[in-house]
């Protein structure tokens, strides 16, 4: 492969951001020489609908483990995100369900956008801690509607410096609807 995917929510749960860092980064705990990419946490938001409740300060879930209480903020995404050492490192977004109403896929959006604001500052005000650059990849929202979409992506490409991704996709729309967003 090419690349690998860490999954934030699930590194942060077990075996946890300390000892990450105390084993010197998921390259180095797994031996893997290539590229890294870690998600956000913001899928797990959305796949755990039951377990979480979504606020201005980030997401606050019960853990699917032992039931543990947790916030997820974009501030918190972005230290577990540093303390893995990924190469690519997601901003925290929010991800709509399908189908969405219109004001709920924006509302989400401008969520997105203040999160990604205070990601970017908290990921400058952090430094990598492995010796290797990471970079911070924000994420288009907007669900199916595309002048959302292009509001998004206007606004994220206004603050990436190192590519953007393209969120809200496969979240059960159908396939020709994924199609008409990207």
């Amino acid at each position: 492969t090419d690349i690998l995917l860490g999954n934030t929510y699930h590194l942060m749960l077990r075996p946890g951001p300390e000892r990450m860092q105390r084993l010197g980064g998921l390259h180095r705990f797994m031996r893997w020489d290539g590229p890294l990419l870690t998600d956000s946490g913001g899928y797990q938001v959305f796949s755990l609908s039951d377990r979480r409740r979504i606020r201005e300060e980030g997401v606050e879930f019960a853990s699917h483990i032992d039931g543990s209480r947790h916030l997820f903020s974009p501030e918190e995404s972005m230290r577990i995100q540093r303390s893995i050492g990924a190469d690519f490192c997601m901003a925290f977004d929010e991800c709509t369900p399908y189908p969405c109403a219109h004001k709920d896929a924006k509302a989400s959006m401008e969520l997105t956008h203040r999160w990604l604001d205070r990601s970017l500052k908290a990921w400058e005000q952090t430094q990598p801690l492995y010796g290797h650059p990471q970079r911070l990849i924000p994420i288009v929202q907007g669900s199916t509607y595309p002048a959302l979409r292009v509001e998004s992506a206007r606004f994220v490409a206004e603050r990436a410096t190192h590519g953007c991704a393209i969120g809200g996709l496969s979240v059960g729309e159908p396939i020709e609807d994924m199609y008409q967003m990207t």
